[in-house]
């Protein structure tokens, strides 16, 4: 787990190493345990590799220096956190053993030990145990296709000398980031954005990604556009292809949707899949040379997790849980405790309090690249801190099960509008009336009302309408705008359609991001089991009534892991996540005079992009009690901590 930076100028100009070491430098960061660089001449093939032989040790206490006199055109910068072969042997930029591929890589390829011991039978040879070289010499053997074979997260550039080639990947649901600039002769990239802001590029803002982001509560990062028109996203599932002078964006893989629930298993067939594929996920990411512990929020998904875990380590297995006690539902502490004492596992809580978050808001913004859109990242990042205090280097995370089992109420809707479009009327009748009776705000009408036009428009429109219909802060110019052609209306049912772009598109893309920030602003590596490839598929294959089932979502989840799993958790409706009282009390209270302080500051006010009447007017009926656009209140403010960040 790592942070890469590179730059290529494909016209041959001479690439500025200061900004090269700049870039790398500013993502420290994601990788305090050394640093790397290579510089390349493509025209000559000339290579100069910094710091090739040097210790961990020596490298830390390095004052990076690349050589002038070196005229290089494209070159590597790098950061370890070192989590596989934690030995200098690890080191990167890393070559073959003839030094004509080069890598630098951010993720864990999970299934590095297979792959190398079938390698090793094709005649391979490795000089490391880490899973780098695995990449490297799949590569080798197997080129572009090496992708399907590898089981885990990845972002990563290889030079191939031999061809003059550039190929850059990411894996397969977007774990791990890349961002990039292209301008038809240089290409400059690197796992967060600021990186690419060290660079004299155009600072315009994508108003319609903005608006976007407002509008869905989601960064539609399975698009390739950032907030910056200028820097972009290598999607998930994608590579590049840079030979030639010739940029090339292809993707190499997808969800077949001829296979969404096609599974002729019956239930109890299933749930025993399920299970075996989900233990298995489990005990790939526990592989590590340093110690893994996992985030514990007292739902299902963090609770199997830690049921598994726990059981796989000869050591006290440590669990890392936020609450807040200004209400009840957001203090986790009581469910947290039951898998604590059921798995034997050491407990550590954090609690953060309203003047720790104005304080920190900033410098989270900062790592984040983005907004902050709402107060749940907030707490997570909290989290991840509280582990690495605890010398806690790898954590298992629970993202992904609402996306692939049917977690969200939405998926309800488009359950029942399913039901009845397939005329299952005895189905209908006997889980309809559960349904009515689920524990959210909003009246029966409401209900009735979302799963009618859940049967009545198809995926695309149901999104164009939400966006049209909720509160928008910015001004009209702006909404006008967006489109939503990232949104698939796939030849599927509306369940696996809407999960099929939760997963893709929206949802769980806008929470890897988070996932990947908050962590790696602690040195920290987060893996989450439930986007096992394998898992995935095998979940999408299953019917929509595996999943959903008499107001339980997550069906086939609770039945099959229900002899792991404290039956206490397994039979929580109620669960929120990492909950943090931020839109639904602080804004009120403790951060009332700081909002203001931003709603009524010239920048603000001077902004161009918001709506400041509607916004000072929906605030004065949040702070009467009466306001239901709280989520949107915070969005605002989170919009402006950036723009001061990363604009002014």
């Amino acid at each position: 787990m790592c942070g890469i930076a590179g730059i290529y100028n494909l016209n041959q100009k001479p690439l500025e190493q200061e900004r090269l070491v700049a870039m790398t430098k500013v993502i420290r960061h994601r990788g305090p345990d050394d640093e790397g660089y290579l510089l390349i001449n493509t025209s000559s093939k000339n290579i100069l590799h910094c710091h090739n032989s040097q210790t961990i040790k020596e490298i830390q206490t390095n004052t990076t220096s690349l050589p002038n006199d070196f005229n290089a055109n494209l070159g590597f910068g790098f950061r370890r956190l070192s989590i596989i072969d934690i030995t200098a042997k690890g080191h990167q930029p890393m070559s073959n053993s003839d030094g004509t591929i080069w890598i630098i890589f951010n993720g864990e390829i999970y299934n590095y030990v297979e792959l190398r011991e079938q390698l090793k039978s094709l005649g391979h040879t490795f000089s490391s145990n880490s899973d780098t070289e695995v990449i490297i010499k799949s590569y080798e053997q197997w080129g572009e296709a090496c992708l399907n074979r590898f089981n885990g997260m990845w972002a990563f550039a290889i030079w191939d000398n031999r061809t003059g080639t550039l190929f850059c990947a990411r894996d397969r649901f977007g774990v791990k980031p890349f961002n990039y600039y292209f301008d038809g002769n240089t290409f400059i990239f690197g796992s967060e954005v600021k990186q690419i802001l060290e660079w004299p590029i155009d600072k315009a803002i994508n108003t319609e990604v903005i608006f976007k982001s407002f509008a869905i509560n989601s960064f539609m990062h399975n698009s390739n556009n950032t907030y910056f028109d200028k820097i972009k996203i290598l999607p998930h599932s994608h590579y590049i292809i840079i030979k030639n002078n010739s940029f090339e964006l292809k993707r190499y893989y997808d969800l077949d949707p001829s296979t969404f629930e096609t599974s002729k298993l019956g239930f109890d067939e299933a749930c025993e899949q399920y299970r075996e594929l989900f233990v298995d996920s489990v005990k790939l990411r526990m592989r590590s040379d340093v110690e893994v512990g996992s985030t514990l929020s007292g739902g299902l998904d963090s609770s199997a997790i830690v049921s598994i875990a726990a059981s796989l380590t000869p050591k006290q297995f440590k669990t890392f849980t936020s609450y807040y006690t200004h209400n009840p539902k957001f203090d986790e502490r009581k469910w947290a405790q039951i898998v604590n004492d059921r798995t034997n596992s050491s407990a550590h809580f954090v609690s953060a309090n309203a003047d720790s978050v104005m304080n920190d808001l900033m410098q989270i913004t900062w790592h984040h690249d983005y907004p902050i859109p709402s107060s749940s990242p907030v707490a997570q990042y909290y989290v991840m801190q509280l582990a690495r205090k605890n010398n806690v280097v790898v954590l298992l995370d629970g993202q992904g099960s609402d996306e692939i089992l049917g977690g969200y109420m939405h998926t309800f809707y488009r359950y029942y509008a399913d039901l009845f479009a397939q005329f299952r009327w005895g189905k209908l009748s006997g889980e309809f009336p559960h349904f009515l009776t689920q524990v959210e705000k909003g009246s029966i009408t409401s209900k009735i009302l979302k799963t009618k036009l859940s049967f009545l428009f198809s995926e695309k429109t149901l999104y164009k309408n939400e966006a049209r219909f909720a509160f928008n802060p910015l001004s009209v110019q702006y909404s006008s705008k967006i489109n939503f052609d990232e949104i698939l209306n796939l030849k599927t049912s509306r369940v696996s359609n809407f999960l099929y772009n939760q997963l893709m598109s929206t949802s769980i893309q806008t929470l890897l991001h988070f996932e990947d920030r908050n962590s790696m602003a602690h040195s920290i590596e987060s893996r989450v089991p439930f986007l096992d490839y394998r898992f995935v598929e095998f979940a999408f294959s299953q019917p929509s009534n595996f999943k959903l089932h008499k107001n339980y979502g997550k069906y086939i989840h609770r039945e099959a892991l229900k002899t792991i799993v404290p039956k206490e958790i397994m039979e929580r409706k109620d669960k929120l996540g990492f909950l943090s009282p931020g839109e639904h009390y602080w804004m009120r209270n403790e951060m009332k005079e700081f909002y203001k302080e931003i709603l009524n500051s010239s920048s603000f006010r001077n902004r161009g992009i918001y709506d400041h009447k509607k916004i000072v007017n929906e605030y004065q009926q949040y702070l009467n009690g009466k306001g239901a656009n709280a989520r949107w209140l915070w969005m605002v403010m989170a919009l402006e901590i950036w723009f001061r960040k990363f604009i002014d």
